[in-house]
């Protein structure tokens, strides 16, 4: 049986209705401590914090750094796994002492073929010990290079069990456009603003900002 609302009842109920039908814009971001004028954000990553496509000036971080006014160290390398940047991350962290880490990695994962639970697994142990150090951290969902573009779920499920913001589907918006692409996994510079941007929106929704 069809249930109707009452029509003065019908902008909550359809409120409601998009909350449980998982839509964006219902559930809050998970929040950060603010960062301070002079934190030091570290972005660890591959290529697609490299910048591979544009030039390094382009990249996201560098993108990021001009739009927030806060240091933005760009510790991206080409072509590098996630268990790799695992292994980069506890010398990255005493070299730079950032006060946020935003994770952007598994890319090459995917694209190789590897064991995505251990990704998952090397994501979560990067994410254990940036806050064992006391780092905030933010993640970035790369999508499995398909059709849709869609991230990979556990992005999502590490953002949930960790209670961490999450960009999860700029990587993808941004390679389902020629415009902002240089080839068909690496976005242009243009591709690179729009990354900077949505990064800045997510700060701002978590309080970082």
């Amino acid at each position: 049986m069809l249930i109707k609302a009452p029509p003065r009842l019908l902008p909550v109920f359809i409120l409601i209705s998009l909350c449980f039908s998982g839509l964006s814009g219902c559930e809050p971001s998970a929040k950060l401590e603010p960062l301070a004028e002079d934190a030091v954000i570290l972005a660890l990553g591959d290529s697609l914090t490299a910048g591979s496509g544009a030039e390094t000036s382009q990249a996201y971080p560098a993108r990021l750094q001009s739009l927030i006014a806060r240091t933005v160290i760009n510790a991206g390398i080409p072509g590098e796994i996630s268990i790799s940047g695992l292994r980069r991350l506890p010398v990255l962290i005493e070299q730079y002492q950032p006060d946020l880490i935003i994770i952007c990695h598994g890319a090459n994962d995917i694209l190789r073929k590897l064991d995505l639970q251990q990704t998952r697994n090397n994501i979560q142990q990067m994410i254990d010990l940036s806050r064992s150090q006391g780092v905030q951290v933010v993640l970035i969902g790369v999508p499995e290079f398909s059709m849709f573009l869609s991230s990979a779920a556990f992005y999502e499920e590490l953002a949930e069990k960790n209670h961490l913001p999450i960009e999860n589907s700029v990587l993808g918006d941004v390679l389902k456009k020629p415009a902002y692409k240089a080839d068909h996994v690496h976005p242009n510079a243009a591709g690179y603003a729009v990354i900077a941007e949505r990064l800045v929106e997510l700060l701002k929704d978590s309080g970082a900002i």
